[in-house]
This record gives structure tokens, sequence and C-alpha cells, in this order.
């Protein structure tokens, strides 16, 4: 059976094509609202059906891949629905990525078309994209002109939906595959555990690129509720947006929460919410008690998840003052296992790798036969579902109440002076210091520790403050092999096309200082 303790009743597990998605809501309830113009769900099924017409007039071999490369416009999200509906596979390329990076998408994938914006698609050079290219504006006039309408599909529950690259922080991105029942069930698992009606509105802030940004409109739809697409420049944006649209949930990654807790809110704006969810990285307990104190009525749902598998747990709100570091427990439709060094079930409180099984485990890497065996592997015998299991490469522990708590992972962890050491521990403490707003732990070769942790970090008070005060705080707190000797100040911390720290930029750029000294 699931893993599905954490949540009242089991939600329902039949597979459906996903572009049924479009079906779910009632007629003239609101779906989708844009900049100009909002879609009925039944207006949004009518433009799933056209869009997919035009799709198979262009492209008629049948799984071949069709990527977009746009912010959140109407075809971008109508895409994931459209493209399943024309019998293709959609590849979204985030919209932040720049040409050398699409380069790559579009070749590897061997995508037969592209859709874009202008400035986006004048940035590619030739043969960077080998194939059809077009503006949007233009597939909305030929899709119009030709008015076909194609009717829900049949696609089958293990047939690929989509190709999701990651953002390519350990190496070239690579293309997760997802089926059909992959995105289903995610939306179902989802909308059930965050309990999404037909009245909310959902804004979706993260990239339609990003597993979860993603699933903001397939759980909303499937709820039945409305999704409000926002490209965002600042997090007032994000305010105002709330205002402006009566929006009643929000999920973000840690520096985007960060920034909304520094910013005032009307009382009545901050109101409106009734839950906020978390990804792409742990909460602090400081971030935690900031949430709680903006939004106190809100639900906060701290997650974690992996795009080789989606989410993977969930924190019950009711759980998260108590326990603010958890990552909780399984989500809908998924068993989550933590295997120690021996391959056994790990014993409460032993640290060991997190390993998910069931069917929200993507179908592997695209055309990338040795990394998906790394990866992607059978589940331990001890499993209650067994099959394919993705390996996360993430160490946790599991607590006596059964909550799980997320340690490192096993190829960032820092050796040091003959220790292991978890960044995300130096990070925690760096910010329970109150001294500084984030921070990122890195370790840098040294030939007497073998490895040096350098802490990157931006000040939350007054910044030569924090600078006298930051390493003697840290040394009141932890062991002094896991003091940082270097600590390194920004003003602005770089960040990810996903939004999350971009750690991978840090560790080239110190790097890079490190070599020239």
């Amino acid at each position: 059976m699931f893993e599905t303790r954490s949540v009242p009743a089991d939600p329902d597990p039949t597979v459906y094509p996903l572009d049924h998605l479009a079906l779910r809501g009632c007629r003239t309830a609101p779906a989708l609202v844009l900049k100009d113009h909002t879609l009925s769900h039944e207006a949004l099924n009518a433009r799933v059906g056209l869009l997919a017409g035009w799709l198979k007039s262009q492209v008629p071999q049948a799984g071949a891949r069709i990527a977009t490369w746009l912010p959140k416009t109407e075809l971008s999200c109508l895409m994931p629905l459209a493209a399943v509906r024309a019998g293709l596979v959609h590849v979204p390329i985030n919209p932040l990525l720049k040409r050398a990076q699409v380069a790559h998408i579009m070749g590897d994938s061997g995508a037969a078309l592209l859709i874009g914006n202008k400035g986006r698609i004048d940035t590619l050079e030739h043969g960077d994209a080998a194939c059809a290219v077009f503006e949007e504006p233009e597939v909305w006039a030929q899709a119009e002109a030709l008015n076909t309408n194609l009717p829900p599909s049949d696609a089958a529950p293990d047939s690929l939906a989509a190709i999701l690259y990651t953002s390519g922080s350990t190496g070239r991105p690579k293309g997760v595959m997802l089926s059909q029942a992959n995105l289903w069930l995610g939306a179902v698992s989802v909308a059930h555990y965050l309990k999404i009606q037909p009245h909310d509105r959902v804004l979706a802030v993260l990239p339609l690129a990003f597993d979860y940004g993603q699933n903001q409109l397939l759980s909303t739809w499937y709820a039945g509720g409305a999704a409000v697409p926002l490209d965002y420049l600042t997090a007032r944006d994000v305010v105002k947006a709330v205002a402006r649209h009566g929006i009643t949930t929000i999920a973000a990654v840690p520096p985007l929460w960060l920034q909304l807790t520094e910013l005032d809110w009307p009382v009545e704006t901050a109101g409106q919410l009734k839950r906020l969810t978390n990804s792409g990285g742990a909460l602090t307990p400081l971030l935690v008690r900031a949430l709680r104190t903006k939004f106190p009525q809100a639900d906060l749902y701290p997650m974690y998840g992996l795009t080789e598998a989606f989410r993977s747990t969930y924190l019950d709100p009711a759980l998260v003052d108590e326990h603010p570091t958890s990552i909780g427990s399984a989500i809908p439709f998924a068993e989550i296992l933590v295997v120690n060094d021996a391959g056994q079930p790990a014993a409460p409180d032993e640290e060991g790798e997190l390993v998910h099984t069931g069917p929200l485990v993507a179908q592997g890497y695209w055309q990338d036969a040795e990394r998906t065996a790394e990866r992607f592997r059978p589940a331990p015998s001890f499993a209650m579902l067994g099959g394919m299991a993705v390996w996360s490469g993430d160490r946790v522990r599991r607590d006596a109440q059964g909550l799980l708590h997320f340690v490192g992972r096993r190829d960032a962890m820092i050796k040091t002076s003959g220790n292991r050491v978890s960044p995300q521990e130096v990070e925690e403490a760096a910010i329970a210091t109150g001294l500084v707003a984030e921070a990122v732990a890195l370790g840098l070769p040294d030939p007497q520790l073998g490895a040096a942790i350098h802490l990157v970090v931006r000040a939350s008070t007054d910044a030569n403050v924090a600078r006298e005060a930051l390493i003697p705080a840290l040394a009141r707190a932890l062991p002094n092999f896991m003091v940082p000797r270097h600590v390194h100040w920004r003003e602005a911390m770089p960040v990810s096309p996903n939004g999350k720290l971009d750690r991978a930029a840090l560790a080239v750029e110190l790097s890079a200082g490190d070599a020239k000294s």
C-alpha cells in the first residue's frame, strides 16, 4: 500500500492522461488568470484543444519533443496539456537560461520545434536549434486560422509526457523523463495534502520548467481552482499580486520567502493567504518563525523533493512550530526509506540515504543510461512497493516520531581535518546568530586540512558589527573543526535559474579566487 499515514484519507490513485486536467473544474469557474484575460475551465480545455491541433499539424510524429522557451504566458501554461493531447513530449526551458544552455537542451532532446519570444530567439546562433522556430503570437494566429480542436487524448499512463532538464549544478543539464502517471499522480498528491479547493487562487511564482513550478498549475487544475502565473522582478511584485488577485496560496523557495518576510505587508493582504509551501531548500528555524509571525493565519508546508521523483515528503503544518527543521514524512503515493551504509533500514536517529519508491519515480534520464543506472536502482528488498527506486544521495535521519530530518548531500559533505561536516549545519548556525540573513558553506581544497570551510554570507544587521561578531559567535556554537576558516561577505547572494542560492556559482568564484591567490 502507499505510505499515506499523514493524510486523513487516501486520494484516488486512478491515472488519466494529463490533458484531462483541463476537464476537472466547474465549466464557468476561473482556471487561468493572465495579465489581460482570464480563462474559465471550459475555455482552458478549448484553448488546449486548439493549441494541440496546431501542434499536431506541425509535428505529426507521435512522441516527438517540442520545446518552449518563454515566460509565464498563456502558451507556456497550456503546453504541458496541449503537447500530451497532440501525442508529443513537452520540453520546457527555463526562460532565465542563456543561449549555450538552451543549445545543449535543444540538441540533447532532439526537439522538433521551439516556441519562444523574439528577444530570446534572437540570441540563438546558427545550429543552436536545428528545427522550426516560432514566436508565440505567430503560433496563436496560425492555430486560430487552422481552427482544429483536438478532443481529450487516450494516452497510456506510462507514456512519456515531459522531459524536465535540471539546472545543471553538477554538470550539464540532464533531462528527467516524466510519464503521464508521474505528473497526474503528482497533481493528485499535492492537491490532496495541501487541501486545495475550487475557490482557491494559487500564485505561480516558481519557474514552469521546475518540477514543483509546473505542479503549481497541475495540482490547482486537478482541484478545480485558479492558477495565477507571475513573472516577478521584485518581492514587492508578489505582495501586489496577492492583493490584486485574492491569492490564497503561494509556493516559493527560501531566498524569496526571506525577501517576503522583510517587507511590510498590508494586514488585509497578508490575511488573505491560507497556505505557504516551501521547496528548493530547507527552512531555518528563524525563517519559520518569521513566516509564522508575518502570516499567523496561514498553514506552512515545508517540503522536500527532487526532480527524479517530484515530491518525497512534506511536514504537516500542525507540527511546524515544534519541529521547524523537519522535512516531514511521505507524501501520498510515495514510500520513503532511510537506508544505512550497510544497506539495511536505518534505526531511529541513525543517518542513512533517502530512497524513494512508488509511482512518482521518474523513468530515468533522457538518452543517458550511465547516469540513469547510478541514480535509478531497484528498491531494497524490505521496501513495500518495490520496483525501481530513486537513490537520492541525500543523507537524512528519521526520529522516534517518524519525522525525517535532512542532514546533507553525500557529495556535498565537507571533509575537514578528518571530520565530515554538513554544510547545512554550518549555515544554520550562522543564521541562528541573527547576524546574517543568508549563508552558504563550501569546502575548498586546503593542504593542511584536506578541505577548509568557506562561508559566504549576507548580513542581516549592521555589516561592520556582523563582521566583528560572526566568527566569535560561531566559535561559541560549533566545535572548532566546524568553524569556518574564511568568511566572504556579499551585499546580495547569487541565485540559480530556479531561484535557489547558487552554490555552484559561488564554488566556481571562490575556487578561481583561491587559484589566483
